[in-house]
């Protein structure tokens, strides 16, 4: 790997921050030394992620920070250096238009360099970044330049048309040819370089308001400071494993938290390379290609992703790859063990929330055990929480995943934003409730159970959804699923799944019939699925399952048998 020699700031912020990630990478393997030395930096109260931490590694680095490779093999890659260059201009470009410190900015735009240069940019100048995915519409845009209080949009002059019809005095930047009351983007590149002065902005400044994908309800607003993410990912680097010099490839779509975790701080934070592949439908051969031919060392990718890749042609190897990771949902055991059998390496998993940094995640080089999400990370005070009692389980149990506030976990956000009460539901009897319940083992392993409000009772048996879309989606002819409880006579509820199929099968009874043989083989019979129903699975604009619209319809139909839905019984033994 190239170790060019970097130049490091006097700084005491920048110095305690180096020295914590220092100490992390060189107990990147050691998890109980981690755990038992780690403690988070004190960075001071003007720390700034850009002035005080990538410039003062990135400023005259011509080692690459960003490559961006698209579907028809054009490829661009900036050098850390050209990062720091085009973002001061960028900066300067925005300021004399007007946008300040505190000033909260939508950022609408795809994979493209001008996403890092606006990051970096609107961090220089102690602005507030807005996370925006382009598939929003203009209903969704109104309501989150109103909550928001946006300042500026920046966005692609292909997608400038969806402001037409949101309301308000704001600055509008438009990446391409501008339309008219727009401001071209290029413009920035006009700008002579030069360094902005530090906006002198406070550590607990805010910096993110990130909509939540909205599962269950209205999106909420999480808003996060000058350190709870940029230096909160400390715990996200640790779990991808980083380190200076590595080429780090994560699928996920701008817009979303991930995106900052993978794409953005984790990485730059470990002085590693931000690799991104753009595809307009996902080619698992061609995904593949593209992390040897780059050089991939850390890959993190959904589990979807995970089960297209194993369906692939794995026999080509894995390349320079040493870390594979797993994010965005629940993983099951088949995919790690595939993937162990043809590139020999473990996939780890691992939790956290858009209102979080990582919280919960299998480390490198430490043992994982099938089903589990790992361990507590370092720094992060995970409890598990009677949801009754409100009493913090100990030892072997189940409960709630919370966050002790009473040991302040500076990954935390500072709240949800305009949303009295959902705060003080979210941070009740001392700490934040992540909403997620899991259960712990006897060596401390924490293995997911389900949302508090997707885990249901069938027969007095508590039934956690995705212990059996877990097995579900093992059979060949499953693509998705979602499992609900349905009213019944007997029971009070059975667990009906709703499935998405994989191509190349028919969605009728002898599909039925094989799934829930499939079902019946691998689940204790207090668990069966009684019902299913192949259904286009509602979905959040983030691309997550929409469990609560499937148990309004079961509600909804009030015990009434749907066209299409097949039952245990139709198919007796």
């Amino acid at each position: 790997m190239d170790t060019e020699p970097r130049t490091d700031s006097d700084d005491p912020s920048h110095r305690a921050l180096r020295a914590a990630r220092d100490q992390h990478q060189a107990l990147s393997t050691s998890y109980d030394d981690a755990v038992t030395s780690f403690s988070w930096p004190d960075v001071g109260p003007t720390f700034n992620f850009v002035h005080d931490w990538f410039d003062t590694f990135a400023r005259g680095n011509h080692r690459p920070g960003l490559v961006i490779v698209e579907e028809d093999g054009r490829r661009a890659s900036y050098t850390f250096g050209e990062l720091v260059t085009r973002s001061e201009q960028v900066a300067a470009h925005l300021a004399a238009q007007g946008v300040g410190r505190g000033d909260s900015v939508v950022v609408m735009l795809g994979n493209q360099v001008e996403l890092w240069e606006s990051m970096l940019a609107l961090i220089r100048l102690g602005a507030v970044i807005m996370p925006t995915t382009t598939a929003v519409g203009p209903a969704e845009l109104v309501d989150r330049l109103d909550r928001g209080q946006a300042r500026a949009v920046i966005c692609n002059a292909a997608d400038a048309a969806k402001f037409d019809e949101v309301p308000g005095d704001y600055l509008r930047f438009a990446v391409g040819e501008p339309a008219a009351d727009w401001v071209g983007y290029a413009r920035a590149y006009d700008v002579p370089p030069a360094p902005l002065p530090h906006p002198g902005n406070a550590s607990s400044d805010r910096l993110l308001l990130y909509f939540t994908s909205g599962t269950t309800s209205r999106p909420k607003l999480v808003e996060h400071t000058h350190i709870s993410y940029p230096v909160g990912h400390l715990s996200t680097m640790y779990w991808l494993g980083l380190q200076p010099g590595d080429v780090h490839l994560n699928i996920s779509s701008p817009g979303w938290a991930k995106h900052a975790w993978s794409n953005f701080f984790a990485p730059w934070l470990a002085e590693a390379t931000v690799f991104v592949y753009n595809y307009a439908r996902f080619d698992a051969p061609a995904l593949l290609t593209q992390l040897r031919t780059e050089g991939v060392t850390t890959f993190c990718a959904p589990p979807t992703v995970w089960r297209m890749l194993i369906n692939a042609d794995l026999s080509g190897g894995r390349g320079s790859l040493r870390e594979a990771i797993a994010a965005g949902e629940p993983l099951n055991p088949e995919v790690i063990s595939q993937v162990e059998r043809h590139w020999g390496l473990t996939i780890r998993d691992g939790f956290g929330q858009t209102e979080t940094t990582a919280c919960i995640a299998n480390t490198p080089g430490q043992k994982v055990k099938a089903g589990s999400m790992g361990r507590p990370l370092p720094g992060v005070p995970v409890v598990l929480v009677d949801p009754l009692t409100g009493e913090v389980v100990d030892g072997v149990g189940e409960g709630e995943i919370c966050l002790d506030r009473a040991q302040q976990p500076l990954s935390l956000m500072t709240g949800y934003q305009g949303d009295v009460e959902r705060n003080a539901e979210a941070m009740a009897g001392g700490y934040y409730h992540t909403g997620d319940v899991a259960a712990r083992d006897e060596d401390g392993y924490i293995t997911y159970v389900g949302r508090t409000d997707d885990v249901f009772k069938a027969s007095d048996y508590k039934v956690s959804p995705f212990e059996l879309e877990s097995v579900l989606i093992e059979h060949p002819a499953v693509a998705e699923a979602a499992v609900v409880p349905a009213p019944d006579p007997v029971r009070l509820a059975v667990p009906k799944a709703y499935l998405a199929l994989a191509p190349g099968h028919e969605p009728d009874a002898d599909t039925a019939r094989s799934v829930l043989a499939y079902a019946r083989e691998h689940l204790a019979p207090y668990l069966r699925v009684r019902r299913l129903e192949f259904f286009e699975l509602p979905k959040t604009i983030s691309g997550k399952i929409r469990r609560v619209e499937l148990r309004q319809r079961e509600t909804e139909l009030e015990g009434n048998r749907p066209p299409g839905e097949y039952r245990d019984d139709d198919f007796p033994t």
